[in-house]
């Protein structure tokens, strides 16, 4: 994994700021500690971190063809690069790196943007094209990696985080309301919609082009199930299941693929104990590190499961204990690499399993995020096999057929009810200008990719898009590996599997009683029962109540009731309100059925002060 950044002068003429495209790239350095370069050409300027995974020796970049006229800068990596160079090279093309990514630019020369169909792999890269003028910038299918861009008076400006971005001296710092209600609203902001008004994420599946002085965003790729009238596959649930197995198996070899040392995290639940035993099983090339966290708290700890399926694995694991005192240690620094305001502490307990793998050596490790949203593993796909929850407020009818194109579709809660606390929540120059804040007066997923599917393929098609990729991959995933200069792996989100859970039934990934059917069937000769018959624990850490009993001073501060009231974002009088009920004896939000208000207020108080963002004036 690496950083990557950029600028391009829209009208063609000016030179490169240097010095600023070199204060993006420097921003990245927790993403790419072990070399930098650049590209500057034109108006065109290409900023490189790199983070040395595949190809150690010799996989600088910028990375250029044989002739020198397309250039490319790319965070991630290609799983599939060893079958795409073999036939690359047997077309004549001729490779001056060991690195895998390398294929792009020499599969550019043949396919152009359809390049992207032949890819397996995470992926974010930018690649310029000196012959038609043009750059060329993708993000992978699922998301797995980011990509940030905004345009300024002259400029396209783009990085790996919006940090890089915030670097360039064209753009402003600004809050993107609208984003922020729809951290309220959803499990996190959904791209293009960031926190950062004028600053758009690239959406999983798509790619961008900019020429001609134009920036033009195209889809390449979207989670499609079958609709409800279209033939089945004629495979019996036996031959599904060997086939997922299969696939997984061929997954996770793929992404063993380093020349540096790779590890897994072990949770203790079904779906990281799953990828740990096919790790094993297919044979990593030395015994492999296993990471794990535990809280010392009975209701949220793990570590039995763990030190079970360590033990049964015979990992070198490690374990690191978090006490509640670490989450408001690492609670700004979170922020920052997040670049959003969170309702759930467990960031902090991820940056600190980074830490973990960093500290041993291991600069790679898999993981199980994708399991639950394409295999129904929450408690709502059981919800939805007891029949669909129609409408019958007519308000809130209209909230869902503008979301998601029918109001008989229902996900998490019913938002227009949800409308009301958000206003009660926003200061009062907010509320009245609500109108123009509220993110329900918008579509945010594709209603085409729900209409005439399955109740479960829609919900799992909204997990997706609206937790999945931009929260679960983004803030939680990518970011906290990278704070440590960590990659991320996902087997369950190989293109591959991904492709092929599309095609099964639903009666093979829910049951009455059992979520993710399919991959407790696969694990049942791998894993011991206890993993198996588990019951969902979700990751979770302490709230905010736990925070407001530790009587810290900055906590205090960033939610006093001066300071509320000069940002303008939240009302004061709400927010002491809150704070009264958040520290009652005993009082904790539920996990699950619970939204931390007053840790969104918190972290976005953090996020106002790391980015230097203006009050709401």
């Amino acid at each position: 994994m690496c950083g990557i950044t950029g600028t391009i002068d829209l009208h063609g003429t000016g030179p490169v700021d240097t010095s600023a495209l070199d204060a993006m790239t420097d921003r990245l350095l927790h993403r790419g500690p072990d070399s930098t370069g650049r590209f500057v050409e034109g108006g065109v300027g290409l900023g490189f971190r790199r983070l040395a995974i595949v190809g150690l020796e010799g996989g600088e970049q910028p990375i250029r063809n044989e002739d020198g006229s397309v250039v490319l800068v790319c965070n991630g990596e290609i799983f599939n690069h060893r079958e795409l160079r073999a036939e690359l090279e047997a077309k004549g093309h001729r490779f001056r790196t060991p690195t895998d990514v390398e294929v792009l630019v020499h599969l550019y020369e043949e396919h152009g943007t359809a390049l992207l169909d032949r890819l397996n792999g995470q992926f974010a890269f930018a690649l310029h094209d000196m012959r038609r003028g043009r750059t060329f910038l993708a993000r992978d299918p699922m998301g797995i990696l980011p990509l940030y861009y905004t345009c300024t008076d002259r400029h396209f400006v783009f990085g790996s985080e919006i940090k890089a971005v915030l670097e360039h001296p064209g753009v402003e710092r600004r809050v993107d309301l609208t984003g922020l209600d729809q951290v309220l609203t959803f499990p996190g902001t959904i791209s293009p919609r960031t926190l950062f008004r004028g600053i758009s994420g690239l959406q999983n599946g798509h790619y961008l082009l900019v020429e001609n002085g134009e920036v033009a965003t195209h889809a390449y790729w979207d989670l499609d199930y079958p609709l409800l009238d279209d033939e089945p596959a004629a495979l019996s649930d036996e031959e599904y299941l060997e086939t997922l197995g299969g696939l997984l198996e061929q997954s996770v070899r793929r992404r063993l693929q380093a020349d540096v040392p790779v590890g897994y995290y072990l949770s203790g639940g079904l779906d990281s104990s799953l990828i740990g035993a096919l790790v094993h099983r297919v044979g990593a090339a030395a015994t492999p590190h296993s990471f794990s966290i535990s809280f010392g708290e009975e209701a949220i700890d793990e570590s039995r499961y763990q030190q079970l399926m360590a033990a049964r694995l015979g990992s070198r694991h490690h374990e690191t204990v978090f006490r509640p005192t670490d989450i408001a240690s690492g609670l700004r620094r979170m922020v920052w690499h997040a670049e959003c305001p969170v309702k759930e502490t467990y960031n902090t307990c991820s940056m600190v399993l980074s830490a973990a793998v960093r500290a041993s050596g291991t600069r790679v490790v898999l993981t199980g995020e994708g399991a639950d949203e394409l295999f129904g593993g929450y408690l709502g796909y059981r919800f939805d096999l007891s029949g669909r929850r129609t409408g019958g407020d007519p308000f809130e009818d209209e909230v869902r057929r503008t979301l998601w194109g029918d109001p008989e579709i229902f996900y998490e809660r019913d938002y227009n009810a949800w409308r009301e606390t958000k206003l009660d929540l926003y200061a009062p120059d907010v509320r009245d200008a609500f109108s123009e804040v509220d993110c329900l007066t918008e579509p945010v997923v594709d209603p085409r990719m729900l209409r005439g599917r399955h109740p479960l393929h829609q919900r799992s098609y909204l997990d997706f898009k609206l937790r999945l990729t931009d929260h679960l991959l983004s803030d939680h995933g990518d970011r906290m590996a990278l704070a440590h200069s960590v990659e991320a792996r996902y087997p369950f989100l190989d293109p591959d599997v991904v492709r092929f859970a599309t095609t099964m039934p639903p009666r093979l990934m829910v049951t009455e009683d059992t979520e993710k059917y399919a991959l407790k069937a696969i694990a049942r000769d791998l894993l011991p029962p206890e993993i198996v018959q588990r019951e969902k624990f979700g990751f979770r850490a302490q709230g905010s109540p736990a925070l407001l009993r530790q009587d810290i001073e900055w906590v205090e501060d960033l939610l006093s009731y001066d300071r509320i009231k000069r940002q303008g974002y939240f009302d004061p009088d709400v927010v002491e309100h809150l704070k009264r009920q958040y520290r009652q004896p005993g009082y904790e939000v539920h996990p699950h059925l619970g939204d931390d208000l007053l840790l969104t207020v918190l972290t976005f108080g953090l996020l106002l002060d790391a980015f230097a963002l203006p009050d709401n004036a």
